[in-house]
């Protein structure tokens, strides 16, 4: 068992390191950072960017892919190739397709020309027809009288009342078959139209078909970095396939949550000041360019339970991208820090939220 001062030492000892330690406490506390005080406000964050998934069209093999995980690119540039000698084949089948129907125009204009014609041949033989019934008409109409007069026969007038009959029906044969001729020429320029929307087709076909290739080269839609190589050469991927997925590093900004009591004195535009965790030195400018119309529950990296029984309000401050081009390299998403705002907008930012930026 211990001596009566040994104990006493112990009991000395442990006194001092309680002491110690409520004197480190209460030093911690009464210099700690409480921030800039009334009439500002913070959340908690992290550095997000928009995202954009590069993704197929159509079904196919990827031949290609022409850039890494963290490389740069620009808008309009080539990022991967995807097959396209089943395109291709289809494309010069709808052109063999184009020149058929373009070849089908030729055959169906010569065709009208041709019909054309045969009412123009038509109509002559009814002029024809008709003065031969006129003769023929005059004659028997003379056959008649001298018959009566007792100056011709009987026969003569039959004969000339059969030629007479003989050229009316000549003259309908030819009036039907300058009809059947029309109409040949109405069907035959009906073929025509049919004819040239084929033509438009094909040519459709064709544009639709080279549209494909040339979708079947993907670039990038706006300047950004890769962030992630999804597929691979040689790979068999379905329409929408993502092959790449790429950060728009001008389009920077950070998601934080205030309170309705903050919230409601945050107005769009409003001047901002981000602070990261991997380099507290540096204050970042930014904008309020969007505040939430409805309130939620704040997410689980609110650390403390009671903010999180909270109704929160969440508001996404952008960073200029002017800013952010100075900086592309140093530009990471997924960075947690602090965002800072002002309810009172009257006030000045203080010293430790003046804005300090890399060089």
């Amino acid at each position: 068992m211990p001596t009566a001062p040994s104990l006493r030492r112990t009991i000395m000892v442990a006194a001092i390191v309680v002491a110690a330690i409520a004197l480190a406490v209460a030093t911690w506390w009464s210099m700690r950072d409480t921030g800039p005080g009334p009439g500002f406000a913070s959340g908690n964050g992290r550095i997000e960017a928009t995202e954009i998934d590069v993704s197929t069209k159509l079904a196919g093999r990827i031949d290609s892919v022409l850039v890494d995980e963290g490389d740069f690119v620009h808008a309009g540039q080539a990022l991967a190739g995807m097959n396209t000698d089943v395109l291709d084949a289809q494309r010069a089948e709808a052109s063999a397709a184009q020149d058929q129907a373009i070849q089908g125009v030729n055959a169906g204009e010569a065709q009208v020309t041709l019909r054309e014609a045969d009412v123009t041949a038509a109509e002559a033989l009814t002029n024809q027809r008709e003065s031969e019934r006129d003769a023929a008409s005059r004659r028997f109409a003379r056959s008649s009288s001298l018959t009566r007069e007792g100056a011709s026969s009987e026969q003569e007038l039959d004969d000339d009342r059969a030629r007479l009959r003989s050229a009316d029906a000549a003259v309908a044969a030819a009036r039907a078959q300058a009809a059947a001729t029309r109409a040949a020429v109405a069907a035959a320029k009906a073929q025509l139209v049919g004819a040239r929307s084929n033509v438009t087709a094909a040519a459709a076909t064709v544009r639709r078909i080279s549209a494909d290739i040339t979708d079947a080269a993907l670039v990038s839609p706006r300047d950004g970095r890769v962030q992630f190589r999804v597929a691979e050469p040689g790979e068999v991927l379905p329409a929408g396939g993502k092959v790449l997925n790429l950060v728009d590093l001008s389009d920077v900004y950070m998601t934080f949550f205030l309170p309705e009591a903050d919230a409601g004195k945050v107005a769009l535009g409003s001047d901002v000041r981000l602070i990261l965790d991997v380099a507290p030195q540096y204050v970042i400018p930014a904008t309020v360019s969007f505040v939430a119309d409805t309130a939620q529950f704040t997410p689980k990296t609110v650390e403390t339970a009671s903010e999180r029984q909270k109704l929160m309000f969440r508001v996404r401050a952008k960073i200029a991208p002017a800013l952010l081009r100075q900086h592309l390299a140093q530009v990471k998403t997924g960075l947690p820090g602090v965002a800072w705002v002002k309810t009172d907008p009257s006030l000045p930012w203080p010293a430790a939220l003046t804005i300090k930026v890399p060089r």
